[in-house]
């Protein structure tokens, strides 16, 4: 296909206005000497989507939105059944219940030791802004007798959780900005299932929004709060898949960690970091820049204007990461029966025919599909697939590697300037 065609699609499935990926690619192929790019793209989009309806047996000239959704959604469900038998069927709701898919994790990730905060900074952050009401619910008067009887994770843990967001970022983590190079360690990142009792007073804090899997990047910490019902549809590929991904961003964020202690201004730049913040500043039209975005924007607002300018993402990094582990885990063991999910396809997505809609995207990218799946096939899920598909663009004319090189240099000033 013609590579203006090519763009036309990319651009569609971009929801990014033709002119601007126009001009993007003339930019890239003038800076790398690559061409066709776009093409390359377009042909290798158009192949993962073909083989997929053709495993699915769906005719592709007979295809439409709702019968494709609902296929990837079987496809989805049948992946993640053969995946919960595969993890030793967990039980999300205690502790002991997760300890196999724990086990299989670790030995998944690719991981060396990180750069975080060590045990007794942290212990004198929770002393000099005791948690009011972490300590209230759990009956201690002090600070000390919290730490003397509960695990410091699972206390840092909670105060995402249970303490007041504007009293975190007001009180607590003030101090954050007069860290320096000696309070920090190199240790192995920990994943921990909370224990039980947390379930109730997550619950207790936050009700029906909770979402029972985080993270503490300068803590070296993911966790997984217990959940009271019984495995859902997805929940196994979801949990597994999430773990891995926030494994990987955690050890991204380590190496900026490493490279900030270096430098002057420590705290205030790890804070920064920390607080993921994405610049709204209007790009300069002298020099071709990529915007950097440290989140999905498109959960806040999927008309957000940042979204359809040149951007790449991180996060979409630490997925790829997980997907390639992923991959390499379903070849070692066939019986997870993962062979539809096989290969990366995070960026692949189709337009399809929707009735009186008209048209409509549909993303191939487990992720997105997981995540349908995990709310019962209600809502389109899109970000993901999006976001992969840009990064993907970078990758084409830039590189892998030097893709998160660049997002490492300039992750600080938001954007890369080529």
């Amino acid at each position: 296909m013609p590579e203006i065609q090519s763009i036309q699609k990319i651009a569609k499935l971009l929801r990014t206005p033709e002119a601007v990926l126009a001009d993007l690619f003339v930019n890239m192929e003038k800076i790398t000497g690559k061409k066709n790019v776009a093409g390359k793209i377009f042909e290798e989009n158009k192949k993962i989507v073909s083989r997929k309806l053709k495993e699915m047996r769906i005719v592709e000239e007979k295809a439409d939105a709702q019968l494709v959704e609902a296929e990837l959604l079987k496809k989805t469900k049948e992946a993640d059944e053969v995946f919960y038998e595969f993890l030793g069927k967990p039980d999300f709701s205690q502790q002991t219940g997760c300890s196999k898919m724990i086990d299989i994790i670790k030995n998944t990730a690719d991981l060396k030791p990180g750069y975080f905060l060590k045990e007794e900074k942290l212990k004198t952050f929770l002393i000099l802004n005791p948690p009011k009401n972490i300590l209230e619910v759990l009956g201690y008067k002090t600070a000390e007798e919290l730490l003397e009887k509960e695990d410091l994770y699972e206390i840092f843990a909670a105060l995402r959780f249970v303490e007041n967001e504007r009293w975190l970022n007001e009180v607590f983590f003030r101090p954050y900005n007069d860290l320096i190079a000696e309070h920090f360690e190199e240790r192995e990142i920990r994943v921990r299932v909370l224990g039980e009792k947390w379930l109730a007073i997550a619950e207790k804090f936050v009700g029906k929004k909770l979402h029972n899997i985080s993270h503490l990047k300068e803590v070296g910490l993911v966790f997984v709060i217990p959940v009271k019902k019984e495995n859902f549809a997805g929940q196994s590929l979801e949990t597994f898949s999430l773990i891995l991904h926030y494994l990987h961003e955690i050890d991204f964020y380590s190496e900026l960690f490493r490279k900030y202690s270096g430098l002057p201004n420590f705290g205030s730049n790890l804070v920064s970091l920390l607080s993921g913040a994405v610049g709204s500043a209007v790009l300069p039209k002298d020099k071709l820049y990529w915007r950097i975005i440290q989140r999905y924007l498109a959960k806040i607002d999927p008309q957000d204007p940042r979204l359809f300018e040149p951007h790449v993402n991180p996060e979409t990094i630490h997925w790829l990461k997980a997907e390639k582990e992923m991959d390499v885990l379903a070849q070692k063991y066939p019986q997870i029966k993962m062979d539809f999910w096989r290969g990366i396809d995070d960026f692949a997505g189709e337009i399809f025919p929707a009735g009186k809609k008209g048209e409509e995207i549909v993303s191939f990218d487990l992720l997105d599909n997981v995540i349908s799946l995990t709310h019962g096939g209600l809502g389109k899920y899109l970000y993901h697939q999006q976001e992969a598909l840009w990064n993907k663009i970078f990758i084409e004319f830039m590189g892998e590697d030097k893709l998160e090189e660049l997002i490492v240099e300039n992750i600080k000033k938001g954007f890369i300037e080529l």
